[in-house]
């Protein structure tokens, strides 16, 4: 490929910041930071206005999902984002951190506690009231925000660092899965809600009888699951985590059998006469890269190709989106309306002390019990690390706390609770990671 055409010279770093684990991070924080900009300047009262406008459809004089552009990013929008979610948690099931129980013990163990601790914490200070439904929002982990950081280090922290917490956030967004499922949901429609599942049951179906078309998956999870869903009260982005569970995560040929396919057709490929003085190809070589393409595409499962597809549409649009939808809080506002409830001390301590706690004291219990063993490279300084970078609940939090609060008030307190926190943890887990490498 020549790399000195001018499309090449503009493409190639934008790739080379997609491909950047960090990237995701920088850009969400971008998100942030724009989104308070907006809320606090004058174009306050136009970017607030612009998320209430309402989107639906029009059939026979009837208006059907008529939602304003808030409810659609963090429902439909959302959706997508759980969906990848889903994808990774079954890819680690079936054959990543997830997959053996002796290794996948421990960080499941520091995500239970995750959980745990934070909500106990924020229900201790909010035992009643309007303000006891926040429990869920200091329980989650921000895996973009979190890894981002993590991966600023570079390779001052072991890579069992960096496994070690992409497992424990995983683990953790199921937990906010069931925790929404099960406690954030409105008036439930069994019927609709019957219809959703007899979806997933298809593309369940569809799976054994080794249909592996996506375009089969996107129809049914899209128009049948993720709509019912949606009408059932049931939150939909569950609907987007069942549909992940069903797509194909096995191939069709082995690699030993890919590997001596593709040798036949490269050696196929280079019997044929030489074109390099074309620019085109002959129609037999262009039928041996269509037989590589096709045997590389039954090489490759269909979960992993549309978890590595879709992976940056979320990174940079999605989730981005989500946070300039929601991030935007007016700092204008009278501190003393903190004191009058405890959500935001309540979100800010679970997460920042509850956290750490959860993480790094269940994770030591289960090690100095012998039932899991600290992997290599982890002891207990960059563990507290670890539990510290865990305390940036950013996307998740504010996720929850749009689904547990009708009131603005609570809603402005949680999210600077979630801030606080968040910036807090971030740099304190990598000042401690970047101290104690060794």
């Amino acid at each position: 490929m020549d790399n000195t055409k001018p499309i090449n010279l503009i493409t190639r770093p934008i790739q080379r910041f997609i491909r950047n684990e960090k990237s995701g991070g920088i850009v969400l924080g971008i998100s942030v930071i724009l989104a308070l900009i907006l809320a606090n300047t004058a174009l306050s009262e136009p970017y607030h206005h612009f998320l209430e406008h309402k989107l639906g459809f029009i059939f026979d004089g009837k208006t059907y999902f008529e939602y304003n552009l808030h409810h659609w990013i963090n429902d439909g929008l959302m959706a997508v984002f759980f969906f990848v979610v889903g994808l990774e948690l079954k890819r680690e099931i079936v054959g990543g951190e997830l997959s053996e129980p002796r290794k996948a013990i421990l960080p499941i163990v520091a995500a239970i506690g995750g959980m745990l601790v934070p909500a106990m914490i924020y229900l201790g200070l909010n035992p009643s009231g309007a303000a006891h439904k926040g429990w869920g929002i200091p329980m989650a982990t921000d895996i973009a925000f979190a890894l981002g950081v993590l991966y600023l280090l570079g390779n001052k922290v072991p890579l069992s660092l960096k496994i070690f917490l992409t497992a424990l956030a995983i683990v953790d967004d199921l937990g906010a899965v069931l925790v929404i499922a099960l406690f954030y949901t409105s008036d439930i429609s069994l019927m609709n809600l019957l219809i959703g599942l007899g979806f997933v049951l298809l593309m369940f179906i569809g799976n054994k009888m080794g249909v592996r078309s996506i375009l089969f998956y996107a129809v049914i999870g899209i128009g049948g699951v993720w709509t019912a869903f949606l009408l059932s009260g049931v939150h939909a982005t569950i609907a987007a985590v069942l549909a992940a569970f069903t797509i194909p995560a096995d191939v069709k040929i082995k690699e030993q059998l890919f590997m001596d396919k593709i040798q036949k057709h490269l050696a196929r490929f280079k019997e044929l006469d030489s074109t390099d003085s074309m620019p085109t190809l002959s129609q037999e070589q262009l039928q041996v890269l269509e037989d590589i393409q096709k045997d590389t595409h039954a090489a490759m499962t269909p979960l992993q190709k549309l978890e590595h597809s879709m992976h940056p549409m979320v990174s940079f649009v999605i989730i981005p989106i989500f946070a300039l939808a929601n991030a935007g809080i007016s700092l204008d506002m009278d501190l003393s309306s903190l004191t009058e409830t405890n959500v935001a001390l309540g979100v800010g301590l679970g997460l920042l002390l509850g956290k750490v706690v959860g993480v790094v004291g269940f994770t030591m219990l289960f090690v100095r019990l012998k039932i899991a063993a600290l992997p290599d490279g982890m002891h207990f300084k960059n563990l507290l690390g670890l539990g510290f970078l865990a305390a940036i609940g950013f996307t998740m939090s504010l996720f929850v706390t749009e689904l547990a609060f009708a009131d603005e008030a609570f809603k402005t307190q949680a999210k600077i609770g979630i801030f606080v926190a968040s910036i807090i943890g971030g740099i304190a887990g990598y000042v401690i990671l970047n101290r104690n490498r060794n």
